[in-house]
């Protein structure tokens, strides 16, 4: 059966030496997985079509057999080129994609994890890699998965829990105009990195890397 989407890809790796698996993030189908056959042919209608952070509407065959469904058409909307001029942001925006990877289920509907992974892209593009760009990403999406922390409960300090609660409910542009000092940076960083081990099981790689720009 042909279904379409609007997604943003996650992960490429080969599968042949012509084909390759693309991962994708939709609104509507959550996170699924597709194979491109021929993508690696510099002929191929896909070519130019499938890198990482790509948005883009596309159809595909679902399988009655396994999770790996057959990609049909590509239909490029955004490269989300300012990315790769900066190995900061690209390390950010990889970390944020791993975390939503490790916290939700396969072809589950994520409208709202989508539009905050896609608000990201947007800001990180117009924005310098800044520490807590980070720590808002795992506020929200804590939130959006209905695990927000209590922080009236919590050991942090007064101001700790008003840069907590910043990051949680702010919007982007007055994420970046937090200026945090290096004791609630560190609180901030310490609490999530526990509040998720709690709850999502082991640390997902290359944090330290994306908060440490």
């Amino acid at each position: 059966m042909n279904e379409t989407a609007t997604g943003l890809v996650f992960r490429t790796w080969p599968l042949t030496e012509t084909s390759l698996i693309v991962h994708w993030l939709t609104p509507s189908l959550g996170r699924l997985a597709t194979v491109a056959k021929g993508a690696r042919r510099v002929k191929s209608p896909f070519h130019g079509k499938l890198d990482l952070f790509y948005l883009a509407d596309f159809s595909f065959n679902r399988s009655r057999r396994s999770d790996l469904h057959t990609l049909r058409e590509v239909t490029l909307r955004d490269t989300h080129r300012g990315l790769r001029q900066d190995l900061g942001l690209l390390r950010q925006a990889s970390y944020c994609a791993a975390l939503v990877e490790r916290a939700t289920e396969t072809e589950t509907p994520l409208p709202k994890v989508f539009e905050l992974m896609l608000g990201l892209l947007r800001y990180l593009e117009a924005q310098a890699p800044q520490p807590q760009t980070v720590l808002a990403f795992e506020s929200k999406l804590l939130t959006e998965l209905g695990l927000q922390p209590d922080l009236a409960r919590s050991q942090l300090s007064t101001s700790a829990r008003q840069v907590m609660s910043a990051l949680a409910d702010g919007d982007w542009p007055m994420v970046g105009r937090l200026t945090l000092n290096q004791g609630q940076l560190r609180e901030a960083k310490e609490f999530l990195q526990g509040f998720l081990a709690y709850h999502i099981g082991r640390p997902v790689k290359g944090r330290t890397e994306a908060i440490g720009v």
